[in-house]
C-alpha cells in the first residue's frame, strides 16, 4: 500500500517502536501525527521528521478523542492508525489491581476507543487501516507478566474481530508481534531480558522495516521475528507441550531466581 501522502497517526511515537515506526512512515511520503504522553519526545520528534505532534493520552476515552480531533484537524482525515502505545505494570498473579487496570486501559480500551471513532468513517469511504502492536505475547504468552500477557491477547483478540467484521468493508487490519526489541520496556525487564533476546533482540528500526514490508502485502500478522510463526503453530498444533516447555523456563528461572 503506497503511503505517500496518507494521513498516519502513531501514538507512542516519542520512544522506541513507535518513533521509529513515524520516521519510517515519513520517509516513505507519509503525513505523520506524532503522539506521547511525553509532551517533549513527541514533539521533538515531530521536528525531527517534519511531522505534527499531539501530545496526550491516547489510552481514555476523552484522550482518544482529543487524539482524533487533533490529528482530524491537521491531517484533514486519518487513513491509517498505528495503536502503537502500550505498557507493562505490575508482575506476576499478585500485581495490583491498579496496574491490571492502568495496563488494560492502554493495551486494549485504546485500541477500542479509537476504533469507534475511526471505523464509521472508513467504512462509509471504503478506506482505512488499524494497526496495533500486539508483540509476540499476544500470540503465545509472557513468563512472568500476567497482566501484559493478557492484555496482549486481549488487543490481538481485537484486531482480529476488526478484521473479521469489516475488511469486506475496506478496512485493513494488522497486528505487529515481535519479541524482544531494544527498547526501554526491554531494559526494564531485566530478570527477563535472556529470555525475550532468544531470537536476538531487535533494533527498532528493525520492526519499522518488517511493518513497512507489510503494509505493501495486507497480512494481518506482522512477524519481524520469523521463528514466533513456527512457535504459533507448535503452541496450536499441541498445546499441552507448549505449555510443559513453558513450564520448563518458569522453573529454569525461578532456580536462577529470576523469578518468584
Amino acid at each position: 500500500m503506497p503511503v505517500w501522502n496518507k494521513g498516519v497517526v502513531v501514538t507512542g511515537a516519542g520512544h522506541g517502536i513507535g518513533r521509529a515506526l513515524a520516521t519510517r512512515l515519513a520517509a516513505g511520503g507519509a503525513r505523520v501525527v506524532v503522539n506521547d504522553l511525553d509532551a517533549e519526545a513527541a514533539i521533538r520528534v515531530a521536528e525531527e521528521l517534519g511531522g505534527f505532534a499531539a501530545p496526550g493520552d491516547a489510552a481514555s476515552e476523552q484522550g482518544v478523542a482529543a487524539l482524533v480531533e487533533a490529528a482530524r484537524g491537521h491531517l484533514g482525515s486519518i487513513d491509517i492508525w498505528f495503536g502503537n502505545a502500550g505498557i507493562d505494570r505490575g508482575h506476576g498473579l499478585w500485581a495490583a489491581e491498579e496496574d491490571w487496570a492502568a495496563t488494560h486501559e492502554v493495551n486494549v480500551m485504546a485500541h477500542v476507543r479509537a476504533a469507534r471513532l475511526l471505523i464509521p468513517g472508513w467504512v462509509e469511504r471504503g478506506s482505512g487501516r488499524f494497526v496495533v502492536t500486539a508483540s509476540a505475547a499476544g500470540l503465545l504468552t509472557m513468563i512472568g507478566s500476567a497482566a501484559y500477557s493478557v492484555s496482549k491477547h486481549a488487543c490481538l483478540a481485537f484486531a482480529e474481530w476488526l478484521s473479521a467484521t469489516y475488511r469486506h468493508r475496506g478496512v485493513v487490519v494488522q497486528a505487529i508481534c515481535p519479541q524482544g526489541v531494544q527498547t526501554r520496556m526491554l531494559d526494564n525487564a531485566a530478570p527477563l531480558q535472556e529470555l525475550l533476546s532468544h531470537d536476538a533482540a531487535l533494533t527498532p528500526e528493525d520492526v519499522a522495516e518488517a511493518t513497512w514490508q507489510a503494509l505493501h502485502d495486507d497480512r494481518f500478522l506482522v512477524l519481524p521475528h520469523p521463528q514466533v510463526a513456527d512457535y504459533y503453530t507448535h503452541r496450536a498444533l499441541d498445546t499441552d507441550r507448549w505449555l510443559n516447555a513453558m513450564n520448563k523456563l518458569q522453573r529454569r528461572l525461578e532456580d536462577q531466581g529470576a523469578l518468584r
